[in-house]
């Protein structure tokens, strides 16, 4: 038997393909990804995304939701006086559970890495404020300068300066002791 017909040929590289393009058009067609967890709840599959929005009281477009005057466009133009019909809010509870989360304080997620605090209170416990001895200390492993050992010092001192006014009034016995 022969060989099929477009086998034995070179596949050439179609350089005019749009191939994001192709990515994207069938990613449109699946169902849209909710991050907010209020929305997913209160999301209808069966209607469409302005649908649902208009129900929950959300803008599908801000710039239709909010739209930017006339007078401050340079366009002096009268209008109707007619404004929009309100659109029903069947679902107004969505908008209430977003503003009441978004209310709340956030928490403070930045800390320092364990190491980072063991490594400050150990150099600040041996060498007190001589960044020159701290830099050339065995427990220096980075070859941090005097200044990099000063900074990271700097944002221990801010990130916890409650732990460090402690710590350094530990410290003090200590250094009455041995004199």
């Amino acid at each position: 038997m022969p060989k099929a017909k477009g086998k034995s040929r070179r596949h050439k590289y179609s350089y005019n393909l749009n191939r994001k393009r192709l990515y994207r058009s069938a990613r449109r067609r699946a169902a849209p990804r909710i991050a907010c967890s209020h929305i997913r709840h209160a999301w209808d599959p069966h209607k469409s995304v302005a649908q649902n929005l208009a129900e929950m009281g959300l803008a599908e477009d801000p710039n239709k939701a909010v739209p930017i005057p006339k007078k401050l466009l340079g366009m002096e133009v009268e209008s109707d006086g007619q404004q929009q019909g309100k659109k029903i809010v069947r679902k107004p509870y969505v908008v209430n559970e977003m503003e009441l989360e978004a209310s709340l304080p956030e928490k403070k997620s930045n800390t320092l890495s364990r190491d980072l605090i063991d490594y400050v209170r150990y150099m600040i416990q041996n060498h007190g404020e001589n960044y020159k001895e701290m830099a050339r200390d065995e427990k220096n492993y980075y070859q941090d300068t005097p200044k990099q050992i000063k900074r990271k010092i700097n944002v221990y001192k801010n990130f916890y300066p409650e732990e460090y006014k402690n710590f350094i009034a530990s410290l003090k016995p200590e250094k009455m002791e041995v004199q």
